[in-house]
């Protein structure tokens, strides 16, 4: 008997692709401009993401029957700050220096879009299992574009990834490259980030024709 459904694994494989949160529902753009320009901080914010977002459907969930629906944004919002006090926590006690880097922008993971919306669209409607499925292909799909955008953004913008240099040694610190590479500081700034993702919008459109909407 397999582990998962046909439905089960939609539930994960459909926002790495045709529906991805970024790039189709167009959420969570804030945070792709903001902490993207290096490649670290992308994977850090996307393990938080995932994180926050698989044990937050859980929490929703079991409490779906028991929340009023007066306060239920309320109650929302008790549940990601929780988790997201978390994580800033743990970055504090073992990435101190990275922490610092992301600061405000792990604190921003409580009022992401994506966040709330998989709270308000799914969780608070089907069980435990399904919404854990949910919130973490969602949270793959959106961990995944930032990590294509911080690779790219690093790469091009510092000749770096992870902070090690990878197009070749640099010169006396002018940004040129021993192979004629010269640092793009326009890919370290937010409006890069818009940028790769209209790429990744385009080629993801292109390779789906049913994904163009129509004028």
């Amino acid at each position: 008997m397999a582990l998962l459904s046909k439905k089960d694994t939609n539930l994960i494989l459909d926002p790495l692709a045709d529906n991805n949160p970024i790039t189709i529902q167009v959420l969570g753009i804030c945070s792709a401009l903001a902490i993207t320009a290096e490649l670290q901080a992308s994977c850090v914010m996307a393990v938080s993401v995932i994180f926050v977002m698989g044990l937050g459907n859980i929490v929703i969930s079991l409490m779906r029957n028991v929340i009023p629906s007066k306060i239920r944004i309320i109650a929302q919002l008790i549940v990601v700050a929780t988790l997201v006090i978390v994580v800033d926590q743990v970055l504090k006690a073992f990435a101190y220096e990275l922490s610092k880097t992301l600061s405000v922008f792990v604190g921003l993971i409580i009022t992401n879009c994506i966040i709330m919306g998989r709270f308000e669209a799914f969780a608070l409607g089907n069980g435990v299992w399904r919404s854990f499925l949910d919130g973490i292909g969602n949270a793959l799909g959106y961990g995944v574009i930032l990590i294509i955008i911080g690779f790219f953004r690093e790469l091009l913008g510092s000749g770096t990834l992870f902070g090690f240099p990878v197009l070749g040694d640099p010169i006396a610190k002018t940004g040129l490259y021993a192979f004629g590479y010269e640092n793009n500081g326009f890919m370290i700034i937010p409006p890069a980030a818009l940028i790769v993702v209209g790429v990744l919008i385009w080629v993801q459109r292109s390779r789906n024709p049913a994904l163009i909407e129509e004028a």
